[in-house]
């Protein structure tokens, strides 16, 4: 007998060219914001503010009193932040206006309050653009925690295509992870009898196998337009895939823990799609499957495919599979429950010819 499943989707999804400064029409449009009258803009510190004040203006326009506030990290002291600002300006629809940080800290504080939660991405990097759960230091957790799903999103390419070229890159990176996230899943299904959702792990796979069929457009220097449509719609797409799936599993695996891994070893040496990818090589390898030919589209498109290229000895590395499989004892991975020895760590940074 199947459990009860509850699924809780975007209702818009609006991907195009100049399309921030229509947020505040689209906030409108929405039956479950229309009667928005207050909102609050969490933006990053830096450059993303300037996209920040184009959505503020946005919402001014639609009669939508609106608020900015910037977050530097992604930390519960950031949240504690954005919930105390949302709290004293009343705010009934926080929107997140920037990377993965800003995007992160803006629809977990939205969860916790029950409010609206808006996404504004400028910068294609990660999937947790669309996803309902958020990474957030200080949580208790080093991987994913629930949060908001987002009532809209509002992805403009052009403000996208203006990250710097190693954050796209990122983007392709955490996307090429969810080959092996998938095995994950199904190897947990097979051995555990965890639940496993058919349709939401080939949404995941979709997401993957579009990078693979378009990598050519990513080796460019200034890479075009269109491939960064066909990266934000896999991205969205992999953050559905989670939310019909109900948590992160079509999306998040072995290389995944390997990526938390890394970060706990060498304190977040580097981007979280540039570890994944990485982390997503040794995962195949593991799997016995084709870890070459995603290596060399990694290597191909710029990605970094040896741990110096990512700040990480093979100290830290050796360190990082050792532990790997204890950053989430629950999920049960192709890393099991024992992980891997010291002398068997070497081999595999040897074999794959990480260093």
């Amino acid at each position: 007998m199947l459990n009860v499943h509850e699924i809780y989707l975007p209702i818009k999804v609006v991907v195009g060219v100049n399309v921030l400064k229509d947020v505040g029409q689209y906030v409108k449009s929405i039956s479950i914001t229309a009667s928005a009258t207050r909102a609050l803009i969490v933006s990053g510190a830096g450059e993303t503010r300037s996209f920040a004040r184009i959505v503020l203006e946005s919402l001014q326009q639609q009669h939508i009193d609106s608020w900015s506030v910037t977050v530097s990290s992604a930390t519960m002291d950031d949240v504690e932040k954005v919930k105390s600002v949302a709290k004293e300006v009343d705010a009934d629809v926080i929107i997140g206006v920037g990377g993965g940080k800003a995007i992160d800290v803006a629809k977990y504080a939205a969860h916790i309050l029950g409010k609206s939660f808006v996404s504004a991405p400028t910068t294609p990097s990660h999937d947790g653009i669309a996803s309902p759960f958020a990474s957030i230091k200080g949580s208790g957790r080093v991987t994913s925690v629930k949060a908001a799903t987002p009532v809209l999103i509002v992805a403009d390419v052009e403000a996208m295509s203006r990250a710097p070229r190693r954050n796209i890159i990122a983007g392709c990176g955490d996307l090429l992870g969810k080959f092996s996230a998938v095995l994950d899943w199904r190897l947990a299904h097979k051995l555990r009898g965890e639940y496993y959702g058919e349709y939401a792990a080939s949404l995941a796979l979709l997401s993957a196998k579009h990078i693979v069929r378009y990598s050519n457009m990513f080796k460019a220097k200034q890479i075009p337009l269109e491939a960064i449509r066909i990266l934000v719609e896999a991205l969205i797409s992999s953050g559905i895939a989670m939310a019909i799936a109900g948590s992160t599993r079509p999306a998040s695996g072995s290389e995944h823990l390997i990526a938390h891994a890394i970060d706990a070893v060498a304190n977040y040496p580097a981007l979280h799609g540039e570890e994944v990818g990485i982390g997503t090589v040794i995962a195949l390898y593991l799997h016995g499957r084709n870890w070459r030919r995603i290596r060399d589209i990694l290597s191909e498109i710029g990605a970094p495919t040896k741990i110096s290229q990512i700040n990480v000895s093979r100290e830290q590395m050796v360190k990082a599979l050792t532990i790997a499989h204890t950053i989430r004892p629950e999920r049960y991975t192709i890393l099991g429950e024992k992980g891997f020895s010291e002398e068997a760590a070497e081999k595999i940074i040897d074999v794959l010819e990480l260093d």
